[in-house]
């Protein structure tokens, strides 16, 4: 498996590691891509590099009890995050093929966390991710970075929001893409999400002991961001003598 990023230019002297992590549909991704923007820094979305993966077993019908199936397949994944034609929206690509519809269908939705949970496979994109990290300057969101990508990220931040305001929002989301469900099957589908994701064995969810954690269900995105940017610049300037 290959994945190709290009790190923008960074102007900020002193690079950090902002590790986001939070539930499902808290918004962390649009949190942390724009918070990258906003400082210049690159931005890795990890949730669709699963979703990827699981979007290519299910596309293959890989066996997920089948450790040289998993193996196998993970071999012959490339993923790689292109922008769109405008530069400001970040797609995933599978193979070549742009995949960032499909990778938010309900099928992969309900197929993710049990893709996520195998050993093999977040073994295997945790490094990738450390490598990607290795010059610092990036902001990356997820559900374990915080505390098994990069333990020792200057900067952590935990997302959360009621699930009531998360279904509407992953709704939505999903309604624009065009992709036909009902409020209540989200829901549903977030609330077992969070249940495997916690309690999975492998790199469950849970806030890092140093993490900041923001409540997001009644601010407005750039609220969010504005609170982000603070933190960022606080982080920032206690390295500067």
């Amino acid at each position: 498996m290959f994945l190709h990023f290009i790190e923008p230019v960074n102007k900020t002297l002193h690079k950090i590691i902002i590790a986001v992590d939070g539930y499902a549909s808290t918004g962390k991704s649009t949190l942390a891509r724009q918070l990258a923007k906003a400082v210049n820094y690159t931005y890795v979305d990890t949730g669709a590099m699963y979703r990827a993966i699981t979007l290519f077993f299910l596309q293959h019908k890989i066996d997920t009890k089948n450790t040289t199936a998993i193996n196998n397949g993970l071999k012959k994944i490339d993923i790689a995050f292109i922008s769109d034609t405008e530069g400001d929206k970040q797609l995933t690509q599978l193979n070549g093929k742009v995949v960032e519809t499909e990778i938010r269908s309900m099928e992969v939705a309900n197929f993710v966390s049990e893709v996520s949970a195998i050993k093999e496979v977040r073994v295997f994109l945790v490094a990738v991710q450390q490598k990607m990290g290795a010059n610092k300057g990036i902001v990356m969101d997820g559900r374990d970075i915080g505390t098994v990508v990069f333990p020792k990220a200057e900067l952590k931040l935990f997302i959360t929001a009621n699930v009531e305001e998360r279904a509407k929002r992953r709704f939505y989301e999903m309604r624009e893409l065009g992709i036909t469900t009902t409020l209540e099957e989200v829901k549903t589908n977030l609330q077992s999400r969070d249940l495997k994701d916690t309690t999975r064995k492998h790199s469950p969810l849970k806030k890092a002991d140093d993490a900041i954690e923001i409540d997001n269900t009644h601010l407005t995105v750039n609220d969010q961001l504005n609170k982000a940017v603070d933190l960022f610049k606080q982080k920032i300037n206690t390295y500067i003598k």
